[in-house]
């Protein structure tokens, strides 16, 4: 367990954007040493809350505090053309200084950019090695562009070990890995000395931290254990509150019936004394007149008051219901024959025709280029050649969803993005659109930059589903990145009952055993 020193505080924090949305509200918490899981839904400002950890944003209100240096892997890695192994290992500097020394050139300058390190490079190596990645003797210098997306997550958190900074934050570091790399990484979470949080929704990974911490609504929730502990304890409150809302429910109704009995009943009284009174003199019959009137008050107000008081109770029970929205994905129907031919995939010598509403996944191990396979069928300007394989498509209505997710522009709004995509299309309906995936109100004048993981995902495909005519061939590289269980659930429907073809990889077993897949084509080196 976490020991009692925390490592990092937050103290009455508060953090808005600009357009007013709200990502913590005077929240104090505090993550000591060990291993942290961060959930929470898509949008809940899990990302955001990392950025405010790093310093990389500022809280609006209160403060945060670490005990040491922080170290992270983003959401997205940010790397240029150029940059190498070395560099996402984070040594490239120290390790040209030592290059240069070793070669001859005693610059005063490198040794001070060495300093302790002069092992840098051995230990980097190592470290590579232990990841089983078989990058080669010159693996430092590999550029980082002929890497898998998983092996540059993998080589991304083998530099913060290397590193070996006392705070650590991983945000999604699961996706695109394959159970090679999964293996390693759940090793290297196992044995981290220090603070390490993990920003995820992959329950197995989540199953080997030591507390769960949730971000809803604003506000951080602590949970001891595993996140199969925390549903299993959230599962029973839910269960707890159901009960009392029913419980509460019947409060009411019992509550209404006998106030509608005390109105009957006072009805029938002022009937029976309003007969009474034609016997009796006027003075006496205007007292007793009062005297009823005061008692019936004194009773609606009692009855009324009890009627109140139950459905106050019913509005704090519901409070403890979650009743979150879920996105809503319906893809366009393209009218695809069940004959017409889609695309032609070629893996090691064998060809595959997707003809009509097939849906057709590609699996292998990290490294073996499946990315490079989709952006050839889609024919991307940088698509490079596969030795192994080959892929062309027969439509041009092909909607792709890359691993990067990089068709958004990032300085442009959320709406700005997806007019590209659909310039026709009134600025109102696609508000009402972009509302379907939980993008609403002043969210669609954000910059697409400072969206999470899960709602630019949402913003791209709504991008992507605003085609007209609506596309034929739907190409999805590692869909379930960065999504919720309940976004990824509504994902799996919307394919299922989609009649277009489909082409997707995944290294997510559960998500690919759930589409009724055609085929399966595996790739390897």
């Amino acid at each position: 367990m976490p020991a009692s020193t925390p490592s990092v505080v937050l103290t009455d924090c508060s953090f808005a954007w600009p357009d007013g949305s709200t990502v913590l509200d005077h929240v104090s918490a505090a993550f000591g040493r060990g291993r942290t899981g961060l959930v929470g839904a898509n949008g809940a400002g899990k990302s955001t809350l990392v950025r405010l950890v790093t310093g990389e944003l500022t809280p609006t209100g209160g403060r945060v505090v670490t005990s040491g240096d922080v170290d992270v892997l983003p959401q997205r890695l940010d790397t240029g053309p150029d940059d190498t192994v070395a560099d996402l290992l984070g040594i490239r500097t120290t390790l040209e200084a030592l290059r240069a020394v070793l070669g001859g050139d005693v610059d005063p300058g490198h040794f001070d950019r060495i300093g302790d390190d002069w092992d840098v490079e051995s230990r980097a190596e190592a470290a590579i090695d232990a990841l089983g990645l078989g990058l080669g003797p010159d693996g430092l210098d590999r550029r980082v562009g002929t890497l898998s997306g998983g092996e540059a997550v993998l080589v991304a958190v083998a530099g913060i070990r290397l590193r070996g900074r006392p705070i650590a934050l991983l945000d999604e570091p699961t996706n695109n890995l394959d159970r090679r790399a999964r293996a390693a990484l759940l090793d290297m979470v196992d044995s981290w000395r220090g603070t390490l949080l993990l920003v995820s929704h992959d329950r197995e990974l989540l199953e080997h931290v030591d507390e769960t911490v949730e971000l809803r609504d604003g506000s951080l929730t602590v949970f001891g254990g595993t996140f199969a502990a925390f549903e299993e304890r959230l599962a029973v409150e839910q269960a707890a509150a159901e009960r009392d809302v029913r419980a509460a429910e019947h409060t009411v109704r019992v509550e209404r019936r006998q106030r509608i009995e005390a109105e009957t009943k006072i009805a029938r009284r002022a009937r029976a004394g309003a007969k009474a009174a034609l016997s009796m003199p006027k003075i006496l019959a205007n007292e007793q007149r009062k005297k009823a009137q005061e008692t019936a008050g004194r009773l609606r107000g009692t009855h009324a008051s009890s009627e109140a008081d139950a459905r106050d109770a019913v509005t704090t029970a519901e409070e403890r219901l979650r009743t979150d929205d879920r996105i809503t994905v319906d893809l366009p129907d393209p009218r695809l024959p069940a004959t017409r031919r889609i695309a032609t995939l070629t893996i090691a010598g064998r060809t595959t025709v997707v003809q009509g509403p097939e849906r057709i996944a590609i699996v292998g191990d990290n490294g073996v280029g499946k990315t490079t396979l989709l952006e050839r069928l889609v024919g991307t300007d940088h698509a490079r050649e596969h030795p192994g394989a080959e892929a062309v498509a027969h439509t041009t209505r092909i909607a792709y969803l890359a691993q990067r997710r990089d068709g958004l522009e990032d300085e442009l709004s959320v709406l700005e993005n997806v007019r590209r995509a659909a310039p026709d299309v009134p600025p109102a309906l696609l508000r009402n659109r972009l509302a379907r995936f939980l993008v609403r109100g002043d969210a669609v004048d954000r910059p697409a930059v400072s969206l999470s993981g899960g709602e630019r995902f949402r913003v791209a495909l709504a991008s992507l589903l605003l085609a007209d005519p609506p596309p034929e061939l739907l190409v999805l590289d590692e869909p379930t990145n960065d999504l919720d269980i309940d976004s990824a659930d509504e994902l799996v429907d919307a394919l299922r009952a989609y009649r277009g073809a489909l082409v997707v990889v995944s290294h997510d077993e559960a998500f690919l055993d759930r589409l009724d897949l055609t085929a399966r084509l595996t790739l390897v080196r």
